[in-house]
């Protein structure tokens, strides 16, 4: 699969197959957020990639009550282990896991598989089910598997009404 054409089907999935995903293929998946751009090289990446239904029911619970997350096969804690922030203000480690997780998003869709990025959850409880340090910064949840539903129609704005020339024109 194309990238482009990666980039047209992802799609926050809320229904999967109840079918696993292969250490093989989660391995290939995986293997992509190793390969993301960090600050300073950085790669203060980590993920905790989650299998078990019982911790995968927890984590649901963890997750504002989510039921589709205890329904994914794969659910990945996607953390970072430093407290850097860039010249510009942001902090390197959100968007260090964000960037990583992206790559784990597209490398899904052009496996035939899908993902959605979790943000409704308790830091705290997640990190109690994964024993997760305090001083380790779960930045989101993201959840994978074979999807049970259709890509909805995407509703995005139109490219001139989010990019402009040469200086702000909104």
């Amino acid at each position: 699969m194309e990238l482009l054409d990666a980039v047209k089907k992802r799609y926050s999935c809320r229904a999967y197959q109840d079918k696993p995903v292969d250490e093989t293929t989660l391995n290939k998946i995986l293997d992509v957020a190793r390969l993301a751009p960090s600050a300073k090289n950085f790669q203060d990446w980590r993920f905790v990639v989650v299998t078990d239904k019982q911790t995968r029911a927890e984590l649901s619970i963890a997750a504002a009550n989510q039921a589709f997350v205890a329904q994914a096969p794969v659910v990945i804690a996607c953390c970072s282990t430093i407290n850097h922030w860039m010249r510009c203000g942001q902090p390197t480690g959100s968007i260090d896991v964000a960037i990583a997780m992206e790559h784990i998003a597209l490398a899904a869709v052009s496996l035939g598989l899908a993902t959605c990025w979790i943000g409704s959850f308790f830091p705290d409880e997640v990190r109690k089910i994964l024993h997760i340090p305090t001083h380790i910064h779960v930045v989101e949840l993201l959840t994978l598997g074979w999807p049970a539903d259709k890509q909805p129609e995407m509703k995005r704005l139109p490219l001139d009404a989010i990019v402009c020339r040469e200086k702000w024109a909104f």
